[in-house]
């Protein structure tokens, strides 16, 4: 009887992909993977490093599969991911129950990892972070009618609070006959909704290709037959080009969503972060998109908290948003991260005051789309199917303007159920907060 393995896999889309590709390893490897983690033999926690609380969330994790293991619940206790790759020896040497400690550039090895753990061995392996497994066969960890497609890993960018380049090493593309290859393969595989990620979607290709060729690449994936919507996650604010604002209007399986972290608005702020830009040119950059691509949603996220940042700075935060009327928005507190250049500003905030800040903007935010989500009331979009709520008696899915996981949701009433990964036109009737409700249209 084959063995069952199972995985958790925490913190962003990118660090999925990465276990859905460990996940087709084991599948061809001869174990039977486990959705549910309380009947299977192994568990891998495939862990997230970037922030305190994702930090937090891996370690219980951890912590509790090797307590069911204890119990006799489990065989192996396999870690892998960012947490691992950044704390390594401390994994190593603080929960030695853990069977497996993988670093990323060990995810080729998983399938020996785990027949040397079944077989008493402990296996601990920490290889450069550029052998990290970047193509592969995917066993998808989601619905298969949507995916995330990523096309570089590590990044350059080295925003001063930001932990990645030293997690996840340089920036590094992908070759576009793998990343079309993939997505073909995604598409026959019965994906509809494509979500393009990277730590900076918009340097892709740069340092392949000696040019940015995210714009090209998107044309291409244009051209796969059963893709219906692509979407572009994570783009940094300098590399929005007029080129790739073309393509989004221009290509209609190309939704016009664009995912853009820009993390504050003062000129001040930003450059202590290690980031360019100030207000003017911030406020320049969204009239200049909303106007190249007429109808487009504009997602960012913010930090409140950094270091240094002084209430009017925070106020001018506020102000921005308000003025600017994000489509969606995303706050976080600042973390302090060891070993990042920020840790050490002598400047550190309070962390009730970070937290407050970030309250008051997500509260701004709210009040921009109420109003946002009113206007939407007697439209009719187009919506992905993707279930059936039993407490409200309610299909949901989500529109163009929302990307999964981090967005909000369209709720619907429909004769019959449509099936998950569907679209159904449905008219906005009403707006309850972040999300809208509606009845499906012939």
């Amino acid at each position: 009887m084959a063995v069952k393995v199972g995985m958790v896999s925490l913190g962003c889309s990118k660090n999925q992909v990465d276990a859905e590709i460990m996940l087709a390893l084991l599948k061809k490897g001869g174990y039977a993977l486990c959705a549910d983690a309380d009947e299977c033999d192994v568990v891998i926690v495939n862990t997230c490093g970037f922030i305190e609380d994702a930090k937090r969330e891996s370690i219980e994790q951890i912590l509790e599969f090797c307590q069911r293991k204890a119990q006799g619940e489990l065989k192996v206790v396999v870690v892998t991911g960012c947490l691992a790759e950044r704390y390594r020896q401390q994994l190593v040497e603080e929960i030695p129950e853990a069977d497996v400690v993988l670093g990323i550039g060990a995810n080729a090895s998983i399938v020996e990892a785990v027949e040397q753990a079944l077989n008493g061995q402990r296996t601990t392996s920490f290889p450069e972070k550029d052998k990290l497994m970047l193509n592969g066969e995917r066993v998808l960890a989601n619905e298969n009618y949507f995916a995330y497609l990523k096309l570089a890993d590590g990044c350059d960018n080295r925003c001063t609070y930001c932990a990645i380049p030293l997690i996840r090493g340089s920036f590094r593309s992908r070759k576009m006959e793998d990343i079309l290859d993939e997505a073909q393969r995604l598409a026959d595989m019965g994906v509809r909704e494509l979500n393009v990620v990277a730590q900076d979607t918009t340097r892709y290709g740069e340092d392949l290709y000696g040019k940015l060729m995210l714009p090209e690449l998107l044309e291409k994936l244009c051209q796969i037959d059963k893709l219906h919507w692509i979407r572009v996650l994570y783009c940094y604010p300098d590399r929005v080009t007029d080129e790739l604002l073309e393509v989004m209007n221009r290509e209609e399986k190309l939704v016009k969503y664009i995912d853009l972290p820009i993390q504050h608005c003062d000129g001040t702020v930003l450059s202590r972060m290690n980031r360019r830009g100030d207000r003017e040119s911030l406020t320049a950059l969204m009239e200049r998109i909303r106007e190249q691509v007429p109808g487009v949603t504009i997602r960012t996220t913010l930090i409140t908290g950094f270091p240094g940042e002084t209430e009017e700075q925070f106020e001018s935060l506020c102000g921005f948003v308000k003025d600017v009327k994000f489509d969606r928005l995303g706050c976080f507190a600042y973390s302090r991260e060891e070993d990042t250049p920020a840790a050490s500003f002598g400047d550190q905030i309070d962390e009730e005051d970070k937290q407050r800040r970030a309250e008051v903007i997500m509260e701004t935010q709210y009040a921009i789309m109420e109003q946002k989500n009113l206007a939407q009331v007697g439209s009719t979009l187009e919506v992905l199917a993707e279930g059936y709520d039993r407490e409200t008696g309610l299909c949901f899915g989500r529109s163009r303007m929302d990307a999964p996981d981090i967005d909000s949701y369209v709720y619907f009433y429909a004769d019959k159920k449509p099936r998950p990964g569907s679209f159904v036109n449905v008219r906005i009737t009403k707006a309850v907060g972040y999300d809208l409700i509606g009845e499906t249209t012939a």
